[in-house]
Parts: structure tokens; sequence; C-alpha cells
């Protein structure tokens, strides 16, 4: 995703090139590149598809957007806040393109109506939406990566969906549950599955390093405003995804990214959803019982070749494998 303007293009509709503008920040193509055709949208929606096409992508309608529930890119045209319902148009009415992200989405990029930014697509009178797709979704191999050490700096839990997050020195991990503690290991978090065990939801990671990009951007955060468990130091925590590692005595998987949502953006203020996009942490599997802390020092070794370490607050004392 990059940042850009609106196109200057006086022949086409403010609809057509808020959207050419949301197309353009996804696949981040500056949008002077983007084709754009003179009158309204559905006809720049032919040319686009056709565009995308020759670059192994497409352009596919949402029939239910608000509903809808994807971790990924989709564009949303919405009616502005004085218009009617959702699904009627009053005559004086107007929409806008918006691009929303995560799961539950919200809004990330809206050049012709900033005040949408971070509202939860779910509550926005949505008459049109597409999701920007690949054509080959043929899934390629993890590349190897060198060995990674890092350090555990935070450890944190809630008891319950949507409660304060607690910091803690130590706590019990539990195989295919979680923290003790927590609401995840519970089965009472808010995105708990409802039925079988899935992959994924007993352990979240974050990077510190993160954190600090956003307080030196001038975001007001912390690590227990992100709603993860642990906080990391020193390491890739995206390069974890498909691996397995060890955090002091207790054997994770590291899963898929836990990308940002509207759900994080409403209970931890808004402004949080856009930033953290690919940098929101990692969802952990937890393999083995133990116990996992933040101040005691462990030696951490991880089946191929990854570790983390654990570190004491105040001392730079690091031990890894």
């Amino acid at each position: 995703m990059i940042d850009t303007e609106l196109p200057t293009a006086p022949s086409a509709s403010a609809l057509t090139r808020g959207f050419a503008a949301c197309l353009a920040s996804v696949t981040e193509v500056p949008v002077t590149e983007l084709p754009l055709p003179a009158g309204d949208l559905a006809g720049a929606l032919g040319a686009w598809r056709t565009w995308l096409a020759e670059r192994g992508s497409g352009l596919v309608p949402i029939a239910d957007p608000t509903r809808f529930q994807w971790a990924g890119w989709w564009i949303a045209v919405v009616q502005t806040p004085d218009s009617g319902p959702s699904g009627t148009l009053p005559q004086n009415a107007t929409e806008v393109a918006a691009l929303a992200f995560g799961t539950p989405p919200g809004i990330v990029l809206s050049p012709q109506n900033p005040t949408l930014l971070g509202r939860a697509t779910a509550d926005l009178p949505i008459t049109a939406a597409y999701a920007v797709a690949s054509l080959d979704p043929v899934l390629r191999p993890t590349p190897a990566t060198p060995d990674l050490h890092g350090t555990v700096e935070g450890l944190a839990i809630a008891p319950a969906a949507e409660a304060d997050m607690r910091l803690l020195e130590v706590t019990q991990a539990r195989a295919s549950r979680g923290l003790d503690g927590d609401r995840y290991a519970a089965g009472a978090g808010t995105f708990s599955p409802r039925a079988d065990r899935r992959p994924g939801y007993d352990l979240t990671l974050m990077a510190a390093e993160v954190l600090d990009e956003l307080t030196a951007a001038g975001h007001t955060v912390d690590f227990t405003t992100t709603r993860r468990n642990l906080l990391t130091r020193g390491i890739d925590i995206n390069a974890l995804v498909g691996r397995t590692f060890y955090i002091g005595d207790v054997l994770c998987e590291g899963r898929r990214l836990c990308e940002p949502c509207a759900h994080l953006d409403r209970l931890s203020g808004p402004g949080l959803l856009r930033p953290l996009i690919h940098k929101g942490g990692l969802r952990v599997d937890i393999l083995t019982d133990g116990e996992t802390g933040s101040i005691n020092p462990a030696r951490l070794t991880c089946s191929r070749r990854c570790s983390i370490a654990m570190r004491r607050p105040g001392t730079n004392r690091r031990r890894s494998a």
C-alpha cells in the first residue's frame, strides 16, 4: 500500500477518480500509470479488469460487502454520511471509494472522504465492493532464512474478550490452548473459534521495533494497546511463519501474520489500523506445555535454526542458541 492523491482527470467522475486512487494504492502503481477512461465507474471497471489481467490479477465483485471477511485488500463504494440508508440513494446523494483491510475490516484509505478512516465496514452503507485478487493461486515454497535470534521483553494476557491487557512476569503455556489466564486459552476471545480448534489462536507476538516506529511517528501506543501476548525485540517475527521455535522451554510454531483490524482500532483508539498493516504481529500455536515469562533469562533453541532468548529487564544479557 502506498499513499496516493486523487488523479486529475476532469472527464472522469469523482467516484471513478477516487476508485483509481484506491486501486493505485493497493497495487503500488503510480496513479498516473493507471488507465482512467472518461465517464462513470462502470466503464472504468472494464478497463481496469483488462489492465489487471495483463498483470496476473483481477477485480472480483463482492456480493455482501457489509458481511465480507477477508484478511486482504478490497475497495468499497460508500454512500456519504448524509445520504440514505444502505441500498437506497437519494437524488442528491454521492458515493465515494474507500480501501478496506483486516478481519473484521476497516477503512485504511479514503481519498474523497478522510472522515471514513478507521471506520468498520460493517457500519457503513456500502453499495458495491471489489476485491483485488491474484489470478494465480499457486502457493510458493517458503524460502530458506538464516538463523534468527531475539529476546522477549514483555508478557500480557486479558481474562476476557475486550478486557484490559494485564502485564505479567511469568505464566504457564498450555499446548493447543494458550496462556493460563488469557481469554483465548479459555475459548472466550473475540475471535475464538466457535467449534473445533483452529490453528493460530494460542499465542500472539508483537515486535518492539514496530512500537518504536509508531511512537516516533507520533502515535500514542504501548505494548498492551496492541492486545498481543509477547513483546519481542531483535527478531523478524514475520519470518517465523511456518517455522518452529522455542520461547523458554515452550515449543511453538508460527502460523500466520496477526493483521490489524477494525476491532483493534475500536478498542485501542483510532489510527492503529493502517500503520500496523503487515506489522501487526504473529499468530502462534503452542506445541508443548511449559513456562514462559519476561524476566528469567533462558536459553532458547529452535528447530530449523531460529531462536528467541528472554532478557531480564534493565540488562543487556542475552543467551541464545
